[in-house]
């Protein structure tokens, strides 16, 4: 947009026949500037050869001429406020040639108009009273159709806007608005439903901000986990390494050991051997000898009684002097040795293990607590059979049918009995306690009273045993720990109903990725048997945060 320097020199350079600036100015003799084509236009128009600003009449017609200084100061005026229409932008609907950018569109007029065709608005007085706004195109499409008037109202009937000669032919009776009225109703609606898209938008970018720190905090726990069992097996490596070292250096030992004894045994033999084979050079030199009186002399010397102290070598045996059996003795206590430690490491594994996942199912067991809501029995939807509290927190198997009202919302096809209140969204969290024969979870609120057939996620104590219930197959539920009070969690939109041991702190059991699509209601069955009655009650449980000594899980391996 050109400033007000600009404007104000544009006056001053501009024709007051066309009203843009000059375009090849020339001088007539009374002074005054024009364009050569529009003063010529206009001398060809008329009889009288005259100016058209002070009707100053010339004899003959002047020659015209072209003021370079002039038409040089015009052209740079002219470059400095023009601003051309970019694809997109609404042009002049006055300016020949290249068209410039509008700016204002008058409804009366039909016509958008640059800076310099806006000047008529806003300096004669009739075209003042025009209403003008920004820019738009098409400005024909405001116009009605049938009766070529501009629209200026809103039909609430039939929804569309309409001229004045509508009111009194097709929209008759019609109630209708001025067109600014509805504006404003409408931007107030569109505000609302902007600052409800902003809510949205934001809500999902703080569920892309919990997903993300979700992930982080499982991979933080996963890098500790994996660096914990790391140093764990690191260490059973380490001490299965020096236990190994410890064997062969005392087998070493031993054979080294068993080298010096053999040594000591193999020298005196050797000396033996040496004292009986110069006794034997002896005895062959004498058998040999002719000398019947040395022979007889020498012979006492040279009896084998009198060879001399020799060891008996036969109680000697090899075997004994490098046994086998302390091989396997050290063998055996190696392997004694490595059974202790691997268990003691394992032992000290599984302990760290089970801290751990206390700790993990813990945190996570309190986060979900924080979504706790008040549950309360709703007796009308009681089977008659069941005998629901005052409170509407427990009930119990009455073991007969009771006369009661009849309502829509009962079930009749077994022992349950849901609650008041119904959740379409968001998380939630209740507890319960009971302890033989029970089911319990949620189910959708068109649950049919009759048959109660697929539309429940719940667990249950039935016939002495734990299972899972939904739309497909029950699910036995291999427990090595008693329920007594189990944590219902349900995350709507993840589809996702969790149940938990509140006493062990773990999990039972959950069904994800489930489709919800209604409102769920917490439900409850007793499960009565053949012998006796289930006289035991359920009981809604208030949910308390408190840090009790837990009880740990157990893990055997094979």
């Amino acid at each position: 947009m050109a400033s007000c320097s600009s404007l104000l020199a544009e006056e001053k350079f501009q024709c007051a026949v066309c009203l843009e600036v000059f375009n090849e100015p020339v001088y007539i003799p009374c002074g005054h500037i024009f364009c050569m084509a529009c003063i010529t236009r206009y001398w060809d128009s008329t009889e009288v050869c005259q100016c058209p600003l002070c009707q100053i009449v010339f004899n003959r017609r002047p020659d015209l001429f072209v003021n370079p200084v002039i038409s040089e100061m015009a052209a740079k005026i002219t470059k400095s406020v023009e601003v051309k229409a970019e694809p997109g932008d609404v042009a002049c609907d006055v300016c020949t040639g290249a068209k410039l950018k509008a700016l204002r569109s008058c409804l009366e007029c039909l016509t958008s108009f640059c800076e310099a065709h806006l000047q008529h608005h806003q300096n004669v007085v009739g075209l003042k009273r025009h209403t003008l706004i920004d820019p738009v195109e098409n400005l024909e499409d405001r116009m009605c159709m049938k009766h070529d008037k501009l629209l200026e109202l809103f039909c609430q009937i039939d929804q569309t806007c309409v001229c004045q000669f509508c009111m009194v032919t097709d929209h008759k009776n019609h109630p209708t608005v001025p067109l600014e009225k509805e504006y404003g109703v409408r931007k107030d609606q569109l505000a609302k439903v902007m600052l409800k898209v902003q809510q949205m938008i934001l809500e999902r970018q703080q569920k892309v901000l919990e997903v993300k720190q979700s992930v982080e905090l499982s991979k933080s726990v996963t890098e500790k986990d994996v660096g914990e069992r790391e140093a764990i097996f690191t260490a059973l490596v380490c001490s299965v390494e020096r236990s190994h070292t410890d064997y062969i250096e005392v087998v070493e030992e031993k054979q080294k050991t068993v080298e010096r004894l053999a040594d000591g045994l193999i020298q005196e033999l050797d000396q033996e051997i040496n004292e009986l084979e110069r006794r034997c050079t002896a005895l062959n030199q004498l058998i040999h000898t002719e000398d019947q009186l040395h022979l007889l002399q020498s012979f006492p010397s040279l009896d084998s009684t009198t060879l001399g102290p020799t060891r008996d070598w036969s109680k000697v045996s090899a075997h004994g002097v490098l046994s086998g059996e302390d091989v396997r003795k050290s063998l055996r206590g190696y392997v004694s040795h490595m059974e202790t430690t691997v268990k003691k490491v394992f032992s000290e594994l599984m302990e760290n293990f089970n801290k751990e996942m206390v700790k993990r199912t813990d945190a996570k067991l309190k986060w979900m607590q924080q979504y706790a809501v008040d549950v309360t029995l709703d007796p009308e939807s009681a089977n008659p059979s069941l005998i629901v509290s005052e409170d509407g927190k427990q009930f119990r198997d009455g073991d007969r049918k009771q006369k009661v009202p009849h309502n829509p919302k009962r079930i009749h096809s077994s022992l349950s009995v849901m609650g008041k209140e119904g959740f379409s969204s968001g998380r939630f969290y209740f507890e319960v306690k009971g302890s033989s024969g029970w089911m319990l979870g949620v189910a959708r609120e068109s649950i049919d009273r009759k048959t109660t057939e697929h539309s429940f996620w719940v667990i249950g104590l039935c016939d002495e045993s734990y299972r899972s219930f939904t739309s497909s197959p029950s699910v036995h539920l291999p427990l090595k720990l008693s329920l007594h009070k189990v944590g219902v969690f349900v995350d709507y939109e993840e589809g996702l109903v969790s149940f938990y041991n509140v006493e062990a702190r773990s999990q039972v059991y959950s069904f994800s990725g489930q489709t919800i699509t209604e409102k769920l209601y917490p439900y409850f069955t007793s499960c009565g048997n053949d012998t006796s009655k289930n006289s035991a009650p359920v009981i809604l449980s208030p949910v308390t945060h408190s840090d009790s000594t837990h009880t740990r899980f157990k893990f055997r391996f094979w």
